[in-house]
């Protein structure tokens, strides 16, 4: 088996992606991005109330 098959093979392979075009259906990238901003938001808000000069 030569590089150039080989390569082509998995190229194919990759590029096929499964029937739904390799997302799944539930997740959301709105609900994902969003849920992931609230808790950067929330760990910097604990980070600053933790870290105040007194």
């Amino acid at each position: 088996m030569s590089l150039h098959s080989t390569a082509s093979q998995l190229v194919t392979l990759a590029s096929e992606g499964g029937e739904h075009g390799g997302n799944h259906e539930s997740l959301s990238p709105l609900l994902t991005g969003g849920g992931a901003f609230v808790a950067l938001m929330l760990l910097l808000w604990l980070t600053t109330r933790f870290n105040r000069d007194r």
